[in-house]
């Protein structure tokens, strides 16, 4: 890929931060996981799988950035403002933030009390879940007791999402397993979700 001219800017002054010729805005930003990119005007920036870990984007602009799968782990994003970047599968373990003002919809759910019934899905693929290739039977209660609390993270065990995740996961799925839990078994809705979320326990119906 032929290399061009990128120049990264503070969002407030205009100020370049890093200037030089590189394949991409990613390549750039990874050739320069040390700089300091506080301010940084990243607004609509394609960051998809990039790896970000320990960077400094404190106050950075990353709205509408494509941030899907990047490695943020250890980031500091205090005060970054996110507002409508994508952030599916991201990696924030350990990331730096004043509060997560990207909550999906989804988050609402744990607002509910703490008795109220939930139904949500999983897809099969021969029978077996795609990525840990369990089987279920219909009618029986599955408990999940290494399911992780831990928000930051975006697939660990005990998974279920909405229909629409699923379809979107695999377009060609036709088996589906139809869940449901009580709300206090919500184990974690990742930050980051677009659909998926743990839960401690679920039936399958």
């Amino acid at each position: 890929m032929s290399k061009k001219l990128i120049e990264i800017k503070r969002w407030d002054t205009g100020e370049i931060i890093i200037s030089g010729k590189y394949e991409s805005v990613k390549d750039c930003l990874e050739k320069n996981s040390y700089a300091n990119l506080s301010y940084a005007n990243l607004s609509y920036a394609n960051l998809y799988y990039a790896n970000l870990s320990y960077s400094n984007l404190s106050y950075a602009n990353l709205s509408y950035a494509n941030l899907s799968y990047a490695n943020l782990s250890y980031a500091n994003l205090s005060y970054s403002n996110l507002s409508y970047s994508l952030l599916s599968s991201a990696n924030l373990s350990y990331a730096k933030w004043k509060e997560p003002l990207f909550l999906s919809d989804l988050y609402s759910l744990k607002l509910l009390p703490a008795n109220t019934v939930l139904t949500f899905w999983k897809y099969l693929k021969n029978g077996k879940s795609p990525y840990q290739s369990s089987t279920y039977q219909v009618g029986k209660v599955y408990k999940f007791d290494d399911c992780s609390t831990n928000e930051q993270l975006s697939c660990e065990s005990g998974n279920v999402a909405t229909l629409m995740w699923c379809l979107k996961d695999n377009l060609k799925t036709n088996e589906f397993l139809k869940v449901e839990f009580k709300v206090k078994n919500i184990g974690a809705i990742p930050y980051t979700t677009d659909g998926k979320f743990r839960v401690k326990k679920f039936k399958v119906l």
